[in-house]
């Protein structure tokens, strides 16, 4: 990468909630945005890195976005205190020229201790980074909410209201299909084996999608739904209307990324 190439990428990165008294007081989370809602959605959806906004909560951090599918990077990890990784429609072992360069940043962020977390695409690309493998899963798809069975001591105890203690929304056909060898199983579904992975404290990754909700999905099976096999459609839309662990899954995951390294 060449020094004027850094410069513009870093250039067309954005950077949020950071007046002087904010940037001493939050934690800096630089979200790699390495995928984009549909065009067609986002009158009245949030694109993919600002939908964490939302679920983490606009003052739950001081938010710096880096689109790297445009091969936008940070200058270098120190850019934030904590890293996430968004969802993508691309698939973690595709031809990129963006996804070496994010590989080799996720191995830079593991060695350094800093939090990174990893939704879907993240969840799958940290895993491929760091030794594992990523492969269109022959069962088909998952899509809709689906039940999780959730490690507690990672995500705490189920919620008092059952119906809602470990559901999410999903929409993928890709899986990690072997683990690297940092990688502990935290979290499956019937139909997703490796569904969350803890790479000790330093990386928490899930497959579905908690920055997801009803309304979303449903928009992603209008404008997407051709790509999915009529039952699996059928199916998810079912689904929809139960309630989803979002909450408490947010909580999680910005408890992880708070926690700071010396």
């Amino acid at each position: 990468m060449g020094s004027s190439q850094s410069i513009n990428r870093f250039m067309n990165a954005t950077i949020h909630n950071t007046s002087p008294t904010d940037s001493g007081l939050r934690v800096r989370l630089g979200v790699l945005q390495a995928g984009r809602a549909p065009e067609a959605l986002l009158d009245h959806h949030a694109d993919y890195d600002r939908m964490f906004e939302n679920l983490l909560g606009a003052d739950a951090f001081d938010y710096r976005h880096f689109p790297v599918l445009d091969n936008v990077f940070p200058n270098n990890i120190d850019d934030a205190d904590a890293w996430l990784i968004t969802g993508s429609r691309f698939g973690a072992y595709e031809d990129h020229t963006w996804i070496p360069p994010l590989e080799a940043f996720i191995r830079e962020v593991y060695a350094s201790g800093k939090p990174m977390v990893g939704i879907c695409f993240g969840h799958q690309i940290i895993a491929q980074a760091l030794g594992g493998k990523v492969e269109k899963f022959a069962g088909g798809w998952s899509v809709g909410r689906v039940e999780y069975d959730l490690d507690e001591s990672v995500f705490g105890p189920p919620a008092s209201n059952t119906a809602d203690s470990s559901a999410l929304m999903a929409f993928h056909q890709d899986q990690v299909v072997s683990l690297p060898a940092e990688a502990k199983n935290v979290g499956s579904s019937s139909f997703c084996q490796n569904a969350a992975l803890l790479y000790g404290n330093r990386m928490l990754t899930l497959q579905p999608h908690p920055e997801f909700d009803k309304s979303f999905i449903q928009g992603l099976l209008d404008v997407r739904g051709e790509i999915l096999p009529d039952e699996v459609k059928t199916r998810a839309a079912a689904t929809l209307e139960q309630p989803i662990a979002q909450s408490s899954i947010a909580q999680t995951l910005r408890h992880f990324l708070s926690r700071q390294t010396s």
